[in-house]
């Protein structure tokens, strides 16, 4: 997926036991492996690189090379059953969504705290600048980084 991009949302069905998760045009080979790293990012509430999910899976006792890891997100991500946007570094990091349509994201830069947030403002600005210039087909994202107000108090308090 380009830089700065994300896919939306919608609910898990790798993690369903199937044999198959059919995409539009695609069908993906349920692995334990796909399991697994699916049911990780279940149990996450922020955005996680693939080096830290795989860690994660590595402290559970999954066998999931970092290849693989980095394959079944990418895969995820591609299906639309996951987030996918670039953090403060540019980093890649994945999230399961609980919102299934368009959303944006506020991101704290110090602990990684996520929330959701629907933008109509955002949307209807997009839609006036993208026909103001003649364009069609458009998509946007919009990731708005800050501290979050426990990273906020820590830092007035200067254990930060």
């Amino acid at each position: 997926m380009p830089f700065g991009t994300k896919a939306d949302a919608t609910p898990s069905t790798a993690a369903s036991g199937a044999g198959t998760v059919s995409v539009p045009g695609k069908e993906q080979r349920v692995t334990k492996q796909r399991v697994a790293v699916s049911a990780a990012l279940d149990e996450l509430d922020d955005f996680v690189s693939t080096q830290e999910l795989y860690r994660i899976l590595q402290n559970k006792g999954v066998s999931v090379s970092l290849a693989t890891a980095y394959r079944i997100l990418q895969s995820l991500a591609d299906e639309g059953l996951v987030d996918v946007l670039r953090n403060g570094e540019g980093e890649a990091v994945y999230r399961r969504c609980a919102v299934t349509g368009h959303h944006h994201h506020l991101l704290c830069r110090n602990c990684g705290k996520a929330v959701e947030v629907e933008a109509p403002a955002v949307e209807t600005w997009a839609a006036r600048i993208a026909t103001e210039h003649g364009y069609t087909e458009v998509a946007h994202t919009v990731e708005i980084f800050g501290l979050c107000p426990e990273c906020t108090t820590l830092r007035a308090a200067g254990k930060l």
